[in-house]
């Protein structure tokens, strides 16, 4: 609607200062023309806005002027609420203050909204971390996150998966993503990234970093969660499941078999399913007992039969 894009457009402009038309347009969804009339709208009620000329111009508002526009429609007021992580600010050691923000908040929203964020509040409860997550110690992440707000370079010793295992590191902070209830560390140079529980010690420097101009945090991960996917399923085996078995496929083992499988007359299903490595592969298919029959590779498919005839002599 016109007028949620008239604010959207004081908005963006008040926070990333001069904007292009074509920025505007790009950021809103909408055609350059459309810009065009919000932006003469906005003239026609006395906002500010001013237009420079030439390759660097752009729009912008003029010098010091501030817009209140404090009013939430309902389901942005939801959002704000639902996207609230006191779990995460509390480990960032933001706890208070988010209690503080979601205060002031509520306090800001008229009688009737406010009513209405606290029911959905009490009706919805986010708790990220899997199942089986123990939960995972930190104690580095208030110092992480310090040395991501203030750009200031890292000394730390950390504990990777290969020997040696033990090392030390000097890091640029770039950010930190939250993934699954564990706390990832993107730095430079690389940009490479870090599980922060794995973080031994640390001492941050008094010396300033910047992050590289364009870099885009959120872009960086996905990129990042695609390629791994990629490297991380490289081999193929061709299985035959029963119905049970089907069942418990989840993640690329349970879209590879919608894709590639073909039910035969027993009711099995077979199908091509991704393995990350012959060991994995073993593991995870004797996982499965009697609702798997592993048909190729014959390497695998061999060394699942030694498994199971060493097992079978074991317990006779």
């Amino acid at each position: 609607m016109k007028s949620s894009r008239l604010l959207s457009i004081l908005l963006l402009l008040q926070t990333r200062g001069r904007m292009t038309a074509a920025a505007l347009a790009e950021e809103l969804e909408v055609s350059v023309r459309t810009v065009y009339r919000d932006v003469d709208s906005l003239h026609a009620a006395g906002v500010p806005l001013y237009g420079d000329a030439g390759h660097r111009g752009g729009y912008r508002l003029l010098a010091g002027h501030r817009s209140r526009l404090t009013d939430l429609y309902t389901r942005e007021a939801e959002a704000l609420v639902l996207a609230g992580m006191p779990g995460a600010a509390e480990e960032l050691g933001l706890g208070p203050h988010f209690a503080d923000a979601q205060l002031k908040l509520r306090a800001a929203l008229p009688a009737p909204l406010r009513e209405h964020v606290d029911r959905l509040r009490a009706r919805f409860h986010i708790d990220a971390p899997g199942w089986y997550d123990e939960g995972t110690e930190t104690p580095f992440l208030p110092q992480v996150a310090d040395a991501v707000r203030t750009g200031r370079a890292l000394e730390l010793r950390y504990r990777r998966w290969r020997t040696p295992t033990d090392v030390e590191r000097r890091l640029e902070p770039y950010g930190l993503v939250l993934k699954a209830g564990r706390w990832y560390l993107i730095a430079g140079p690389g940009p490479r990234t870090y599980r922060v529980d794995q973080i031994l010690d640390l001492t941050v420097t008094e010396e300033e970093v910047t992050v590289p101009e364009g870099f885009d945090l959120a872009r960086h991960w996905r990129d990042s969660q695609a390629d791994f996917h990629a490297r991380l399923h490289r081999g193929e085996a061709l299985v035959r499941l029963s119905p049970a078995g089907a069942a418990r496929l989840t993640g690329a083992a349970a879209r590879a078999l919608a894709a590639t499988g073909t039910p035969e007359p027993d009711g099995w299903t077979r199908a091509t399913l991704p393995v990350e490595s012959d060991d994995h592969a073993h593991d995870t298919f004797l996982a499965l007992g009697t609702d798997v029959e592993v048909l190729a590779p014959e390497e695998l498919r061999t060394r699942v039969a030694e498994t199971v005839r060493t097992l079978a002599r074991r317990y006779a």
